[in-house]
């Protein structure tokens, strides 16, 4: 995985920095957590201006955001609740996740937003209650993009720190890269087997 992001930031520099990062948040196929550390390795090593790794990076990853917060808000908690109530037994979510993720926004605003862009996992999901709940754009924004910034340079500063160490570091990031996958797919796995329970049992609670 390692190299494979390596030979794509070589190849277009900090504009794939800005896809990857663009699309590890839209459809995360590769985490931030590989990419930004690569792209800090290479500034580390004079391949590329450290300010810009480090605004292509934050860029990428708030613009991913925004696509689902702006989604969100104009589908709407209604239409969202439905689609989770009869959908969401596929992908783990019903609409009483939905409720209680808007309940918990609101209640949190932007701090909420601010800690979760620094989690990994959280950090794009948060967009999509944040975008149900209507939270206000001069609210999420500048909390999207202080916790991006944060996390991504946070991971930079680990690949340049890192960079005496990289290729002891390359030698166990690919199994315990494998390792993670498995076991979020066993989580992921056991989350729908509890979701559908959950629909069937508000199914028989409606008398549908």
């Amino acid at each position: 995985m390692l190299q494979t992001i390596a030979d794509i930031i070589a190849a277009t520099g900090t504009f794939g920095i800005f896809l990857l990062m663009l699309a590890e948040n839209i459809f995360p196929p590769i985490p931030s957590e590989a990419i930004m550390p690569v792209a800090g390795f290479a500034a580390a090593q004079g391949q590329m201006d450290p300010l810009a790794v480090f605004l292509a990076g934050t860029a990428g990853a708030v613009l991913g955001n925004a696509a689902w917060y702006e989604a969100a808000r104009a589908i709407g908690q209604a239409r969202i609740e439905h689609l989770a109530n009869r959908y969401g037994r596929y992908v783990g979510i019903v609409g009483e996740d939905i409720r209680a993720a808007s309940k918990a926004l609101l209640r949190w605003g932007a701090p909420a937003v601010l800690i979760c862009r620094c989690l990994p996992g959280p950090r794009t999901l948060i967009s999509v209650p944040a975008g149900i709940a209507r939270m206000r754009r001069r609210v999420f924004y500048p909390a999207t993009i202080l916790g991006t910034a944060l996390w991504t340079g946070f991971l930079m500063a680990a690949g340049w720190w890192l960079q005496g160490q990289w290729e002891a570091i390359g030698h166990w990031m690919e199994p315990l890269g494998v390792a993670v996958i498995a076991a979020c797919v066993v989580v992921y796995a056991w989350h729908l087997w509890r979701t559908r329970h959950r629909w069937k049992r508000g199914i028989e609670n409606s008398g549908e």
